[in-house]
């Protein structure tokens, strides 16, 4: 059979994990597809780097176009990163005709929807499994696996970075800070960490997660966004002392065709599953319908694993392609946007308060949450040797996120309160 040709956009850690899959497991991924694959082109920033493996010098480009335009290239692989320009080139290769596997899953979040689109349009297929959560096969799940079922709930640990730094900061009691520094010496955390500890990067992966489990288009500023930065040892101990571990969770939930999605630090149940999660691992919980709750594990990132993704996703693409059913696949958002206003998101909340250490202070405070039909699932006050004002731990009931704000805002302005030191939702 004549051989697949493929075009590699990037040869960074990814792409050198593309290019050894391939090239070393030419015998069983011929088997899978009948024929062979050859990586035809690859363009990279720069054409005189020292590589980890060999490559062709003649098969090298440092124009992303000359990969785009070349005829004989059948599918397009992007592991380059980036968003503007990566976009044009995506658009350009399917206006050609080629089929797309990428890993970005930031274009994929911000422009997933006309990427998809245009694949529809020239019957192309656009596969993304890396751009989620590495080697979880989880895109491939939710498009497939769930097909008859409706899925209700996504809840995902979906950023090894922030898992690392929690865990660490639960198991050793260690710093934000101190923590952040080892990560970023392990290499687990960029220089600028701002995407990562922000929950930007997760969100970005919520939005995709979403959108194909809801079949609606979910955009980036559709997703409620808060980060680690502000978690301390304290708020992590204090979870402890009350059952529950700290993780920051994506979190993607519909009833009645409305759906949100946010992003934040959560109290989990120390017996969910999720909340054993440790390290730099990824885990998406997915509630369906009619199967009920399902967990999917693994590696979230790295050279291998990702590139494991992109690789099964170029495999799949080459069995359409031999059967002819290209774009036949490709799930564009057919369901209108509904996203629930915060009267319609209830979830129980956690709050730590540094107030006034006198009596009639906690009347006050109960008197608060119920004007605002709060009701509270356990108080606990006690002296801290260490902070002249008491502390008081609250968990709620359910209550709605309108009804919390206007708690806060009110506790803002009551006197005996000294400060609001953590609010976090509490799930499980």
């Amino acid at each position: 059979m004549k051989p697949v040709k493929v075009g590699l956009l990037g040869l960074g850690t990814v792409g050198t994990g593309v290019v050894r899959i391939v090239e070393g497991n030419q015998e069983d991924l011929s088997s899978q597809v009948g024929s062979s694959i050859v990586i035809e082109r690859i363009a990279v920033n720069n054409s005189n780097k020292p590589r980890e493996i060999e490559v062709d010098p003649a098969k090298i480009t440092t124009d992303p176009w000359d990969v785009i335009r070349d005829s004989e290239i059948d599918v397009i692989v992007e592991v380059m990163g980036g968003i503007a320009g990566t976009k044009e080139y995506i658009l350009e290769a399917l206006e050609r005709g080629k089929h797309v596997v990428t890993a970005n899953k930031d274009l994929m979040a911000l422009h997933g929807s006309e990427i998809l689109a245009k694949a529809q349009e020239k019957q192309c297929d656009v596969f993304y499994e890396a751009s989620v959560a590495g080697g979880i096969p989880i895109i491939r799940t939710l498009i497939e696996g769930f097909s008859s079922d409706k899925i209700m709930k996504i809840i995902g640990i979906v950023n090894g970075t922030t898992n690392y730094i929690l865990t660490k900061m639960s198991q050793e009691g260690a710093s934000y800070n101190d923590v952040l520094k080892e990560a970023q010496d392990l290499g687990y955390a960029e220089s600028d960490p701002t995407s990562d500890v922000e929950g930007l990067d997760a969100a970005r992966k919520m939005a995709i997660l979403g959108t194909l489990g809801f079949r609606t288009n979910v955009e980036l500023h559709d997703v409620s966004v808060s980060g680690i930065s502000q978690v301390s040892k304290a708020d992590i101990a204090f979870a402890k002392r009350l059952g529950y571990e700290i993780k920051l969770l994506g979190i993607a939930e519909r009833q009645d065709e409305e759906f949100s999605i946010s992003v934040q630090p959560t109290l989990i149940r120390a017996s969910h599953p999720l909340a054993s999660v440790n390290g730099v691992f990824n885990a998406v919980y997915v509630y369906g319908e009619a199967v009920g709750e399902t967990m999917f594990y693994g590696a979230g990132a790295g050279a291998m694993p990702t590139a494991t993704s992109v690789v099964a996703d170029l495999v799949a693409v080459i069995k359409n392609l031999k059967l002819g059913v290209n774009g036949l696949k490709q799930k564009v958002p057919y369901k209108q946007k509904k996203l629930k206003s915060d009267e319609a998101i209830f979830y129980k909340n956690f709050l730590l308060l540094h107030v006034d250490d006198k009596a009639g202070v906690l009347a006050k405070i109960t008197q608060v949450f119920a004007e605002y039909d709060v009701s509270l699932d356990s108080v606990v006050q006690q002296a801290n040797p260490n902070n002249p004002d008491a502390e008081i731990i609250i968990v709620t009931h359910n209550a709605s996120k309108a009804s919390m704000n206007k708690v806060l805002r009110h506790f803002e302005e009551l006197k005996v309160i000294r400060r609001i030191k953590s609010h976090y939702r509490v799930e499980g």
